[in-house]
């Protein structure tokens, strides 16, 4: 078979380029984009629905969006596994490789996602009647909402492995496109129901139309973008066998993963009510938004790993670190300032109830969320190089400590207990892969320390501020604190190079440019 022309990127740049430092940051700020406009959508929206749908029944929603989103764990870590495949080959200039292998993939992931429609189907009914606690009333309506659910599990594992075909080109600027009116319509659709009905099953009908109008639209970008799908069709055994080794260890990430972000949810709705999901849901909405930023990056260095992993390791290094530090000052300031005022913003959002339930829940998770976020990076650094298998024993090592904390600080502190309970798994899965990081690609202490001094100066701060003090006195010390952080992050944080890569890009975009 003749090789394969390397497409280009969204901007024309072969791929070689396509994983150079200005690339990956225009590709990081298109996904920061595509992400974080649902979040604007998101604080209109949940107030409106839950005024609409009442506390129980918007509590079951939030875990039908739950749901969605972790229906791509039947794919076996397929779709990150084709990310990875793909950029390893395209680093290696193995472009005739790429037909069987992407299409091995897809016809794997079809069986998958027909098998993990049925078991859903089948856990349908003992998740609504056994393990949510809820108002009979609405159980009848729940049931035949999450078997509606089910027909998404397809849906969704062929988009996820779309979606990786995609990441693995570069093709940023599409995947921020459609992630921005997915992530848009997973507010927006349940409001369009609103005016004809106020249960549940509609509301999920609509999220399936609008997963299904997202997947004909990744498929057809793959098609028009990726000449490996143009070439016959091709079914290798063998590829099967890596992808499953492969994406295995992924799975189990995927599968632990997910579970540790939701199990309070639903472990709250079976030891407190729906309503206690509510409260909880509605902060952690907001509050993990802020997860964008660092996604976005990790979703775009996690190929340019594997793409230089053979070729400049050093320059693996350099972008591993210097993503820890961007991500640590970028998301300083929203998790301080969530913290700062977590109680007066839930009052003015949604009232007194949720600011009453939510407000310490609320700064927990921010400080979790900062930690989540830097965690982010060792984690993408650890899969891109191939060593899926670590990241899945850190997982299950962290599962049933998890899951006693969670259980007994539950018990103890409420819906504060549940955020405290995250904070410290998050905080043990960031030291434990950044050891991981660190045994891969090794770095000098003395960098690693400087790499690390940023994110514990920040959680300090963070904690310092959840102590009960005056309105007018907590914004005193948010606008110390912040000025204190930009000068330590600006002098001594960062490198010369570091400073001088954000001036230059951000004098680029202040004049509307994207330039390499």
């Amino acid at each position: 078979m003749p090789a394969l022309p390397l497409p280009s990127t969204d901007d024309g740049a072969p791929p070689s380029e396509a994983a150079g430092g200005g690339q990956l940051a225009r590709n990081t700020v298109l996904n920061v984009l595509g992400q974080g406009a649902p979040l604007l959508v998101a604080v209109v929206a949940i107030p409106l629905l839950i005024d609409g749908l009442g506390a129980e029944r918007f509590g079951m929603l939030t875990i039908a969006w739950v749901v969605l989103g972790y229906f791509s764990l039947f794919d076996l870590g397929i779709g990150r596994a084709v990310t990875q495949l793909l950029s390893e080959k395209l680093g290696a200039d193995k472009a005739e490789e790429i037909p069987a292998l992407l299409w091995t993939a897809l016809l794997l992931t079809l069986g998958l996602g027909l098998a993990g429609g049925a078991v859903t189907a089948l856990l349908a009914p003992w998740i609504v009647r056994d393990v949510v606690t809820m108002p009979p009333a609405i159980q009848e309506d729940s049931l035949h909402a999450f078997l509606l659910l089910a027909a998404a599990v397809p849906i969704v594992i062929s988009t996820a492995s779309l979606r990786g075909i995609l990441e693995a080109r570069q093709r940023f600027g599409i995947i921020s496109a459609l992630r921005l009116l997915m992530g848009v319509f997973t507010f927006a659709g349940p409001l369009l129901v609103l005016p004809f009905s106020r249960t549940l099953y509609p509301v999920v009908l609509v999220l399936l139309l609008g997963r299904a109008a997202a997947w004909g639209a990744h498929a057809w970008f793959c098609l028009r973008f990726e000449p490996g799908l143009r070439a016959p069709l091709a079914f290798e055994p063998g590829l099967v066998r890596l992808l499953l080794r492969f994406g295995g260890w992924m799975t189990v990430s995927n599968v632990v993963s997910p579970l540790m972000v939701y199990m309070d949810r639903f472990l709250i709705g079976a030891l407190v009510s729906a309503t206690a999901v509510a409260y909880y849901a509605t902060p952690w909405e907001v509050v993990t938004k802020l997860l964008i930023i660092p996604s976005a990056l990790a979703a775009v260095l996690f190929p340019a790993f594997g793409f230089w992993r053979g070729r400049d390791r050093p320059r693996v290094a350099r972008l591993y670190r210097s993503g820890i530090k961007f991500v640590t000052l970028a998301l300083f300031p929203p998790a301080l300032l969530v913290v700062a005022f977590a109680r007066p913003g839930l009052l003015l959002w949604v009232g007194e109830a949720f600011a009453e339930n939510g407000f310490r829940p609320m700064q927990l998770l921010a400080i979790g969320v900062l930690l989540n976020a830097v965690a982010s990076l060792p984690f993408a650094l650890v899969q891109g190089l191939g060593r899926a298998d670590l990241t899945a024993r850190l997982h299950l090592i962290e599962l049933p400590f998890y899951v006693v904390a969670l259980w007994g600080l539950l018990h103890a502190y409420g819906l504060a207990g549940a955020a405290l309970a995250w904070l410290l798994r998050v905080a043990l899965d960031l030291a434990l892969l950044f050891l991981a990081g660190q045994r891969l690609l090794p770095m000098g202490s003395a960098e690693m320390r400087r790499t690390l001094s940023g994110v514990a100066l920040a959680v300090a701060l963070l904690l310092l501020l959840m102590a009960p003090a005056a309105l007018g006195l907590r914004a005193a010390l948010v606008a110390l604190s912040l000025a204190g952080y930009g000068v330590f992050g600006w002098k001594i944080y960062l490198t010369a190079d570091e400073r001088a890569f954000l001036l230059n890009h951000t004098s680029k975009y202040r004049r509307w440019g994207w330039g390499n």
